[in-house]
């Protein structure tokens, strides 16, 4: 049977075949990201079937399933398999689709922790983050003058407030997390030296002057499980990415 003729789904009793729905995917655009999420599975299960360490117990596949009965209330073998129908899986694909899961999580950790810390001290500087309070004057002048009444114990919030041009005067100046990496390498370089409580500058900025003072220093590490889960996900991204770059696809149809 051809691809032309051969069926792909049904729809109200008329069958649609695979060269048809291509040419839906085609004009729909999201052919590309068909095949592209085919591509994506054939690399991850091509290299869990060959890897022995991403290997996992049986036992851990049936609890997981346990668990996930117990929390949603499907411990009743008749509710399970409404639960199942209701959501167009069976209990074959479930449990694959679970396991498939846990296999997915041990070879993203097998492919990402060898280069883990390397790319996080190459990423370190976008991670790192400083909280800083910011005042913008048009002159240098006054720039001087402001940080000469702050280093006599004026308040810093008050004189945001008064004389800030930025936006956020009106929250004291505060600018919230910013990403070390991000900073103008004139002002990184004087927060790189300062402590908590500094108070930087004048220092010119497009044109403007600006104080600014150190609130809190948010130093990334891998110890934060949210972060090394990104770094992890980003470096499988990038190892995927490359093996399907490598791959010779062609399109049958049409």
């Amino acid at each position: 049977m051809s691809m032309e003729s051969l069926s792909f789904i049904t729809v109200d009793e008329q069958s649609i075949s695979v060269a048809q729905a291509v040419k839906y995917l085609q004009a729909s655009g999201k052919l590309g990201q068909f095949i592209g999420d085919i591509l994506r599975q054939y690399v991850i299960d091509e290299e869990i079937a060959t890897r022995a360490d991403v290997v996992i117990s049986p036992a851990l596949t049936e609890q997981a399933i346990i668990d996930f009965r117990l929390k949603n209330q499907l411990t009743d073998s008749q509710r399970f398999n409404d639960w199942l129908k209701s959501n167009g899986t069976n209990y074959e694909t479930f449990h694959s689709s679970v396991a498939s899961s846990f296999k997915l999580e041990k070879l993203k950790a097998a492919i990402s922790d060898p280069k883990l810390q390397e790319y996080f001290i190459e990423r370190k500087i976008f991670l790192d983050r400083v909280v800083l309070s910011r005042i913008i004057v048009e002159n240098h002048e006054l720039a001087e003058e402001l940080h000469a009444q702050v280093e006599e114990g004026a308040s810093f919030e008050q004189i945001a407030r008064e004389y800030s041009l930025a936006d956020d005067k009106v929250v004291n100046g505060m600018m919230g997390p910013v990403s070390r990496g991000t900073l103008p390498d004139i002002l990184r370089a004087a927060v790189d030296v300062a402590s908590t409580g500094t108070v930087i500058g004048p220092l010119e900025l497009e044109g403007r002057f600006g104080l600014f003072r150190v609130e809190q220093f948010l130093t990334a590490s891998l110890d934060d499980t949210q972060l090394k889960q990104t770094l992890q996900n980003e470096l499988f991204e990038k190892w995927l990415a490359e093996k399907i770059q490598k791959l010779t696809v062609r399109l049958q149809v049409g």
